[in-house]
C-alpha cells in the first residue's frame, strides 16, 4: 500500500469547511490502516511568497516514486507548473472550489490563476472533489476528464440536537473572513431589518486581514455592534454551541464549491438563508432553506426577516432541514471513495 502524503498550505486547524474536510480525510484513511504523512505548506498560498514557493517546490520534490501526494487546490492552482510536472509521485488534486472563482479578484489574477489551476489538474492522475457541481466547474471550464474525478461529498457526524431558547433569537453565520463569503451583505441585510428582535454571531478566522477589518468598520458604520459579534476563530465546542442554540443560519456567499457549513445546519436542524450560487442549491433542499440572489443584501434581510416573523414557516423548515442532514453520508462513507480512488492507483489503473 503506498504512502499518502497530504500536502496542505497553512494551519491544518484553520478553523474553515477546506481545512475541515482535509482533516478528517487524513484521519479516515489512516482508519483505514494507510499510511498518511501531512505535509504542511507555506500558509502565503494561494499567493505563495517566494520563500514558500521554492521551500514548497523542494518538499514536493523529495516525495518518492512509490508515494501518492494530494495536493489541496489552494495550493495547486497556484504553484508553477514547473513544479508539478516535475513529481517523482502520483498526483492526486483536491479541489474544493476553482481558485479563479475566488470574490473580488483582479481580473489578473483570476486569468493567471485560471491558467495555472488548468495546467496542473492536466497532470493529475486523480482529482478529489466535494460535489457534483465542482465536477461539471472541472470538466467544461478546466477541461478534466470525468472519469478521473471522484465526488466525495464532506460527511458529517451524527448529533443529538438540544433546544435552547435564545431572546432575541440568533441568527449565525459561519465563514472565513473573505470577500467570497459575503459577510459584508450580510451586515447591510442585518441592518436593513433593525427594527426586528435578533442577534447576530459571525464565526470564521480573519484569513483576509483586510476584508476582516473592513467587515468590522462596516459594523460600526452600521450601529450594529451591539447586535453583531464578529467572533472570528472559536473552539469546537463553543461553534457547537452556536450550533445548538441558532435560530437561524445565515451565509450571504458568493460562491460555494459545497459548503460543509450547511451540512452542520442541517445536522442541527437550522432553516437557512443563503444565495442561490455555486453549489448552494444542490447542498441546501429547497424545503430547507430561502436562497436569494448574491450581492442583494435587502433582498437577503427579507429572506432573514420572513423566517424571524414566521414560526410556522420556521419550524417547517426546521424539521425538512433535520430530515435532509439525518440523509447525508458520513465521513467513513466519503472516505471510502476516496480510498477506492487510492486503491485504484496501487492497482496500476492509472
Amino acid at each position: 500500500m503506498k504512502e499518502i502524503v497530504f500536502a496542505v498550505p497553512g494551519d491544518i486547524n484553520t478553523q474553515s469547511g477546506g481545512y475541515g474536510y482535509d482533516r478528517r480525510l487524513m484521519l479516515e484513511l489512516r482508519l483505514q490502516g494507510r499510511s498518511v504523512r501531512h505535509l504542511e505548506l507555506g500558509a502565503s498560498y494561494p499567493y505563495p511568497s517566494v520563500a514558500h514557493a521554492a521551500q514548497a517546490a523542494r518538499m514536493l520534490a523529495e516525495i518518492a516514486s512509490d508515494c501518492v501526494v494530494i495536493i489541496d487546490g489552494l495550493a495547486l492552482g497556484a504553484m508553477d507548473p514547473a513544479v508539478i510536472t516535475s513529481l517523482q509521485a502520483d498526483l492526486v488534486a483536491l479541489i474544493h472550489h476553482p481558485l479563479a472563482l475566488e470574490g473580488d479578484l483582479p481580473a489578473g489574477h483570476r486569468e493567471r490563476l485560471f491558467k495555472t489551476e488548468r495546467e496542473n489538474l492536466r497532470h493529475a492522475k486523480r482529482v478529489i472533489v466535494p460535489s457534483p457541481h465542482t465536477a461539471k466547474l472541472l470538466v467544461s471550464e478546466y477541461g478534466v476528464p470525468t472519469e478521473i474525478i471522484t465526488v466525495a461529498r464532506p460527511g458529517i457526524d451524527r448529533i443529538e440536537k438540544v433546544v435552547k431558547e435564545i431572546d432575541p433569537p440568533l441568527i449565525l453565520s459561519v465563514g472565513i473572513q473573505v470577500p467570497r463569503k459575503g459577510h459584508d451583505v450580510l451586515l447591510r441585510a442585518l441592518w436593513s431589518m433593525r427594527q426586528l428582535p435578533w442577534q447576530a454571531v459571525i464565526v470564521g478566522p480573519a484569513l483576509d486581514l483586510q476584508y476582516a477589518s473592513s467587515i468590522l468598520h462596516l459594523s460600526k458604520e452600521l450601529g450594529l455592534e451591539g447586535r453583531v459579534t464578529i467572533a472570528g476563530q472559536l473552539s469546537d465546542e463553543a461553534l457547537s454551541e452556536l450550533y445548538r442554540s441558532a435560530t437561524v443560519f445565515a451565509l450571504a456567499t458568493r460562491f460555494e464549491g459545497y459548503g460543509m457549513v450547511f451540512a452542520e445546519a442541517m445536522v442541527h436542524g437550522l432553516p437557512i438563508v443563503s444565495c442561490n450560487v455555486g453549489a448552494v442549491s444542490e447542498t441546501v433542499p429547497e424545503q430547507a432553506g430561502l436562497l436569494v440572489q448574491a450581492d442583494e443584501p435587502v433582498a437577503f434581510g427579507l429572506a432573514l426577516a420572513k423566517l424571524l416573523e414566521s414560526p410556522g414557516l420556521r419550524q417547517k423548515m426546521a424539521s425538512a432541514a433535520l430530515e435532509a442532514g439525518a440523509k447525508l453520508i458520513s465521513w467513513e462513507e466519503s472516505a471510502q471513495l476516496v480510498g477506492e480512488l487510492l486503491d485504484s492507483l496501487t492497482a496500476g489503473n492509472n
